[in-house]
């Protein structure tokens, strides 16, 4: 039987001891490279996601999604097209949502467009300030009669938002979730999306329209580096550790 205190034995211990030591490194950096490698790839989706969106966003408006195209709206094909719909506002059914844009604190005013057809359109007209929430101040911007609404279109927001959730019993709004408002205002055929309407002026001056804002952090080239520095610094730990023990055993 081998002495587990014996020369023989350390080094054989020290031997499987460089061999996990190795081996988990290799998987360590692996992973590493696997991860940069991943945001590369990330990086190559967003710069087209952003590309698209771009093109969507200064494209010419076409007819926004009737009836028989709603199932087939979706984020991917559809968010910040520039679509146009034509109707009548449906006032007394306005929603306010709570907002903080470059113009400060106040709310988006959403109204249903109904269409010809019988369906409606949930409208983002633009933003009001605080102290015009109330329509009567701003009668002016109550348009009548037919309009032509030309923006953006966008996805329903059912899951409010990181801080606030909506409170319909209340009438208190912090996302746009088209269905959830449609319920509560009554207004049926609605279709899935919502429309923010462009910077077209209103009378009166309000609501203001044109204000959304499109940002896509892209942090991914960032990411892509610090891994792989990362992975050449565990490299460089494993060299070091595998060159001392090889040095130790000559000596």
């Amino acid at each position: 039987m081998t002495n587990p205190t014996s020369p023989k034995a350390q080094q054989q211990h020290s031997i499987i001891g460089l061999a996990l030591f190795c081996g988990l490194m290799a998987l360590l950096i692996a992973a590493l490279l696997g991860l940069s490698y991943w945001q590369v790839e990330r990086l190559s989706w967003k710069e087209a996601l952003i590309a698209r969106v771009d093109q969507r966003v200064h494209a010419e408006p076409v007819d926004a999604p009737a009836r028989a195209q709603w199932d087939g709206v979706n984020r991917a094909d559809d968010e910040y097209r520039r679509v146009a719909a034509q109707g009548t506002f449906a006032h007394d059914k306005e929603t306010l949502v709570y907002a903080s844009t470059t113009l400060g604190p106040g709310y988006w005013v959403l109204t249903p467009l109904v269409l010809a057809d019988g369906t409606s359109i949930l409208i983002n007209r633009g933003f009001v300030p605080t102290e015009k929430r109330d329509p009567a101040s701003r009668a002016e911007g109550q348009v009548s009669g037919p309009v032509r609404i030309t923006g953006l279109l966008r996805i329903t927001e059912p899951k409010g938002t990181l801080i606030k959730s909506n409170d319909p019993a209340n009438d208190r709004w912090y996302a746009r979730d088209v269905a959830a408002i449609a319920e509560q205002r009554h207004v049926s055929d609605v279709a899935p999306y919502f429309i923010d309407a462009d910077a077209m002026p209103n009378p009166g001056g309000l609501p203001v329209g044109g204000l959304t804002q499109i940002s896509f952090p892209n942090n991914h080239l960032v990411y892509a580096i610090t891994w792989f520095i990362l992975a050449i610094m565990a490299a460089g730990l494993l060299a070091f550790v595998v060159r001392s023990e090889r040095r130790a055993r000559r000596t």
